[in-house]
């Protein structure tokens, strides 16, 4: 009798999986190459830190500090480049050292090929290496159920103005 409903339970969750798949279809593998504008002070600032900062300066390395964003995203490197996304979430530094960041960040389009879609990205983040490979977690939209990985590289910082253009190479596969 507990092998038949054993056997009832598995052909249940197969049918599910099954009829799942086929409304779904096969999934799609993007890579795509993204440009955070990344503004740490002044006034048009798009990282701001959460936790206490005595002085007025953001500490990257203090543990338990907690920092909001709201990034730009674009097509290019330059800044006036066109506008495509938003990168809005949290960083947490987490490691006692100060070395690594837990990020938690939607990348929300805004352009028109994926306008209201958006891409989840979860992890550690080793934040003095040259590239962090982060997860992506998930997505919505064009994005449905996305898996797999982003890199992020500095490739721009300019101090006096506390200014930095993070390249993020993404490779996702969605449905």
């Amino acid at each position: 009798m507990a092998s038949n409903a054993i056997s009832l339970s598995v052909l249940t969750f197969l049918a599910m999986f099954a009829s799942s798949e086929a409304e779904l279809g096969q999934p799609k593998e993007t890579k795509m190459t993204l440009y955070f504008q990344d503004y740490s002070g002044g006034p048009n600032a798009t990282v701001v830190q959460i936790t206490g900062q005595p002085d007025g300066l953001l500490s990257f390395t203090k543990f338990g500090a907690i920092f909001c964003t709201d990034d730009p995203v674009t097509q290019g490197f330059d800044p006036s480049s066109a506008e495509i996304a938003r990168a809005q979430g949290l960083y947490v530094t987490s490691a006692l050292d100060g070395s690594n960041t837990h990020v938690l960040i939607s990348i929300v389009f805004t352009n028109e090929e994926y306008k209201g879609s958006t891409l989840e990205i979860q992890g550690s983040s080793a934040q003095f290496e040259r590239v962090r490979e982060v997860a992506v977690v998930g997505g919505t939209g064009k994005f449905r159920l996305a898996r797999g990985f982003v890199s992020f590289e500095t490739i721009h910082y300019d101090s006096t103005i506390y200014y930095a253009v993070i390249q993020c190479n993404v490779t996702v596969l969605h449905y």
